[in-house]
C-alpha cells in the first residue's frame, strides 16, 4: 500500500512561533547591560597620567591657559629649561628651603605698611610744621607773633587768633584791624598749598544777666566774614574754603572775666591735612615723641 503524499502549501508562508519574540528584547538588555558594565570597569580604572594629558588637551583646544600648583612647603619651581642653568646667568627665581627662613619672618609682612603709614605721618607734621613756619615769618615781619597761636593735631594746623588784642568787638562780626593784618599775613601762604580751609567762628560766653547773647549768629557772621576777605581780597579759591559756627560751645576761658570774654571773639583757621585718617591719627604721637 503507497503512502499517502503530504500536501504543500504552495504560496503561503512557514508559521511562526510566537513563543521566541522574547529573544530580542532579552538580547538587547544583555547588550546593554554588557556596555554599562564596560564603562563602569573603565570609569574604575582611570589612568591618572593620561587623563591629566586629556585634561590639558581639552583645555589648550577650548583656549584655556594651562596652570600649575606650586607647593610653597618646597620652595619656587624652577622652569624645566632652566633647570641646568648656571647659577650666574640664571636670571629667574632662586629657591628658598623653608628651613632658610627665620622663624620670626612671617609677623614681619605688616612691618611695611607700618613703616610707609609712620612715613607719610612724619611728611605730614613737616609739611604742616613749613606752613606754620612761614605763618609765622609773616606775622613777625609785621610785629604780630604774640598775636597767633598754632597748633598742629590729625586735622591738620590750627591758626588761632586769640591774644590780648581785640580781634572782634562785643556782639560785632566785623573785621577789626588787627584781624586784617594776621589774615593778610597768613593768606600768600595758604594760597601756596591747595589743602581745604575751615574758619571756625566763635563767640564769647557772656554772662546769664545779659539777653539773648546771640552765640550762633554772632560766630557765624565772623567765620563768614574771615571767608569773605579771604576769598575777595586775598583770591583765596573759595571752593576751598568752608564756614563753621561753634558759638560759645568752645570756649578758651571759661570765666566772665574781661580777657577770657576777649579770648572767645575769635575764629580758628583750621588748614585741613588731606591724609587719610590712618596717616592722620599717627600725628600726635609723632608730635608727643618729637617733644612738641
Amino acid at each position: 500500500m503507497s503512502a499517502r503524499p503530504r500536501r504543500r502549501n504552495f504560496g503561503k508562508p512557514a508559521e511562526q512561533h510566537a513563543d521566541e519574540r522574547w529573544m530580542a528584547s532579552y538580547m538587547d538588555m544583555v547588550t546593554v547591560l554588557m556596555c554599562m558594565f564596560i564603562v563602569l570597569y573603565a570609569m574604575s580604572t582611570v589612568d591618572a597620567n593620561k587623563f591629566e594629558r586629556l585634561k590639558n588637551s581639552l583645555a589648550t583646544g577650548f583656549g584655556v591657559e594651562q596652570t600649575t600648583k606650586v607647593d610653597t612647603a618646597t620652595g619656587v619651581v624652577v622652569p624645566p629649561d632652566q633647570v641646568n642653568s648656571e647659577a650666574e646667568g640664571f636670571a629667574g627665581p632662586a629657591i628658598v628651603q623653608p628651613s632658610a627662613v627665620p622663624a620670626a619672618s612671617a609677623p614681619a609682612e605688616a612691618a611695611p605698611a607700618e613703616a610707609t603709614q609712620t612715613e607719610l605721618a612724619e611728611k605730614e607734621v613737616a609739611r604742616l610744621t613749613a606752613l606754620r613756619d612761614k605763618m609765622a615769618a609773616n606775622l613777625s615781619a609785621i610785629g604780630m607773633t604774640a598775636a597767633v597761636k598754632f597748633k598742629i593735631d590729625e586735622r591738620g594746623l590750627t591758626v588761632r587768633l586769640v591774644s590780648s588784642e581785640t580781634f572782634f568787638m562785643p556782639d560785632d562780626a566785623r573785621l577789626t584791624a588787627p584781624t586784617t593784618a594776621v589774615l593778610d599775613a597768613i593768606a600768600p601762604v595758604l594760597g601756596e598749598v591747595s589743602l581745604d580751609v575751615s574758619v571756625e567762628g566763635n563767640a564769647a560766653l557772656v554772662p546769664e544777666s545779659i539777653p539773648n547773647p546771640q552765640y550762633w549768629e554772632i560766630s557765624a557772621a565772623r567765620a563768614t566774614n574771615v571767608v569773605r576777605h579771604f576769598i575777595d581780597v586775598n583770591k583765596i579759591a573759595q571752593q576751598r574754603m568752608a564756614a563753621v559756627s561753634f558759638g560759645a560751645a568752645r570756649p578758651v576761658g571759661t570765666t566772665t572775666a574781661a580777657d577770657d570774654l576777649a579770648k572767645n571773639r575769635r575764629v580758628d583757621i583750621v588748614v585741613l591735612s588731606d591724609q587719610p585718617d590712618s596717616v592722620r591719627s599717627l600725628i600726635p604721637q609723632l608730635l608727643k615723641s618729637a617733644g612738641q
